[in-house]
């Protein structure tokens, strides 16, 4: 029998790479995301799929779209827990309160009410939660408080859904992602020059590398990066 996973931010960068491998090899996938129309046309008409259009703050929305997922696949496997934003560059002194709220609103919100729920329907079965961090939660870029500070509390997060998990056997891990080549990363290039960048389909291997293992081991934590972007050592 198929396994199923439900991807948020599905629409676009990280999150539709991974859908679309692992339709390609056969899951079961639910996308969810604001844009119905884009996670559409990554669906492509494969009969394993699921769109659902849904807010990631929005409580009832994430509840919604779980439950139609169970409904409709019969159990949610693994949660690819991916929807992030990137607010605006600036000093701390520079930046808007409402930058940081978006920040908060989907980085960390988001990820704790899609948690939340795929945790709740793993009690009986089991499964495996994967929080997609960032290289930011170890080292942040210049002027990233908002986004830097949330994936710092995924971190705890984490670790935390790992502990509650353990004699329900729900695992958790994170993965932290170093310049992936998208949308995202793209702007940033534009704005800071050139940004040393990987495939956007290595980070989704990655991402099928965690799910496939069995729920007696979990990856804690992973880190794929660019090879030549300035994280390890003083550059």
């Amino acid at each position: 029998m198929a396994k199923t996973i439900l991807i948020t931010g599905a629409s676009s960068g990280i999150g539709a790479s991974t859908a679309k491998l692992f339709l390609s090899r056969g899951w079961n996938v639910g996308l969810i995301a604001r844009r119905e129309d884009k996670l559409a046309i990554i669906a492509n008409d494969h009969g394993n799929s699921l769109c659902v259009k849904c807010d990631v703050c929005q409580e009832n929305q994430v509840k919604n779209a779980f439950q139609l997922m169970v409904d409709h696949f019969g159990a949610v496997d693994v949660l690819f827990n991916n929807a992030g934003i990137f607010t605006p560059q600036a000093r701390i002194d520079q930046i808007d309160i409402n930058d940081w709220q978006k920040s908060i609103d989907v980085n960390l919100t988001g990820m704790f009410l899609a948690a939340r729920e795929a945790f709740r329907h793993m009690t009986k079965t089991g499964g495996r939660i994967i929080n997609n961090g960032s290289i930011s939660a170890h080292t942040p870029r210049e002027g990233s408080a908002p986004y830097t500070s949330t994936k710092h509390a995924i971190t705890g997060l984490t670790k935390t859904i790992a502990l509650d998990g353990r004699d329900l056997n729900i695992c958790c891990g994170q993965i932290d992602i170093g310049n992936a080549h998208t949308e995202m990363v793209a702007n940033l290039s534009h704005a800071n020059g050139v940004v040393e960048t990987m495939a956007v389909s290595d980070a989704a291997e990655a991402v099928w590398n965690m799910a496939q293992l069995p729920l007696s081991t979990n990856i804690l934590t992973m880190t794929i990066m660019a090879n030549k972007m300035p994280f390890v050592g003083r550059g």
